[in-house]
């Protein structure tokens, strides 16, 4: 084979070739389309906040980027960030600038004024002051559930700090039963509810007793709802009146015993056959609207299903030792009052 035909063979077989790796070669795929770019106009209401301008008394929200020893930075996504020097945080004396506040927190501030170095000084303490009274006001209203711990104790009180507002719970309203060792209560963390605002005297009263008072409630009608009538029980003659006596049958449970209820013989007065602090027993006899009634009289009484069960038992024990039924149970029934 001359020369010639080798180069014409080596040039076929390469076209031939590259035709081949053509075909098989994928298609390419298509060029992503460009992300549109954003118009100006798409940032205008961003643009305009951030230039807008601040003035002394503002309230602004921010989100706070950083924590000192003496002072809280504050992006108010503005041209300039804010400040919030340490005397500026809180009313609270309680309050700590390493534990009570963090990056990420969203605050409402008040603007004091623009420094040398164009931020902004702000007050956290004096914005609470303005919007706390709001909030106290409506939690009033709508005498929502607070939790307080007491700072201090004070003649006739404690002291505590709700949305940042020094407040008072008189003694009378800290228990169910007046409170004598005030200092015992400080530091505790006590569920309030707000009793009285007074936004113009800078005034704020709380109450623990209002919701233990509830809640005691609650918990006895509970109790009451689940006591069944028939039972005999032992309780204590808490109170005589011309109508009857009040017996404490427990659980912080007292039922009425009507005069009619108190013994076999007509009396004028309960006192002729009872005194206060007796023990006594009583028998459940209704339960009605959060009221017992309660029955001496009835203690040794049977009901009509226990006198027929009490009838059967008797035929039974006939039958078992005589091994025939002297009595029919009709004749033992008809001993029996209904």
């Amino acid at each position: 084979m001359s020369d010639d035909e080798i180069i014409v063979q080596n040039e076929a077989t390469t076209a031939e070739g590259s035709a081949t790796t053509a075909a098989a070669a994928p298609a390419a795929a298509p060029e992503p389309e460009p992300e549109p770019i954003p118009s100006m106009d798409e940032f205008k209401d961003e643009i305009a906040h951030s230039f807008r301008k601040l003035n002394p008394g503002d309230i602004v929200t921010g989100t706070v980027i950083g924590v000192s020893d003496t002072e809280v930075a504050v992006d108010l996504n503005s041209y300039s960030e804010g400040i919030i020097r340490l005397e500026d945080l809180s009313n609270d004396p309680r309050f700590s600038i390493k534990a009570d506040i963090k990056p990420g927190d969203v605050v409402k501030a008040t603007v004091l004024r623009e420094n040398k170095e164009g931020a902004f000084l702000l007050s956290l303490k004096e914005a609470d002051d303005i919007l706390a009274w709001d909030k106290l006001e409506e939690a009033r209203v709508t005498e929502k559930v607070e939790t307080v711990k007491v700072a201090e104790a004070v003649k006739a009180g404690v002291t505590t700090f709700l949305y940042g507002v020094r407040a008072f719970i008189p003694a009378s309203q800290l228990a169910l039963t007046y409170v004598e060792d005030l200092d015992s209560f400080v530091g505790k963390t006590l569920e309030v509810t707000v009793i009285d605002v007074d936004r113009e005297n800078k005034k704020l009263v709380l109450s623990a007793k209002e919701l233990l008072r509830k809640k005691a409630a609650e918990d006895k009608a509970g109790r009451i709802g689940r006591l069944q009538t028939g039972i005999v029980t032992t309780g204590i003659v808490e109170k005589l009146m011309p109508f009857g006596a009040f017996v404490n049958i427990g659980e912080d449970l007292t039922g009425l015993v009507h005069i009619s209820q108190i013994c076999g013989k007509r009396i004028k007065h309960p006192g002729e056959v009872l005194k206060e602090g007796q023990e006594v027993t009583v028998k459940v006899k209704d339960v009605k609207d959060g009221k017992i009634s309660l029955s001496m009289t009835a203690v040794d009484e049977k009901d009509e299903d226990e006198i027929i069960d009490d009838a059967v038992e008797d035929a039974a024990e006939s039958y078992k030792d005589e091994g025939s039924v002297a009595t029919g149970l009709g004749d033992l029934l008809s001993k029996f009052k209904f």
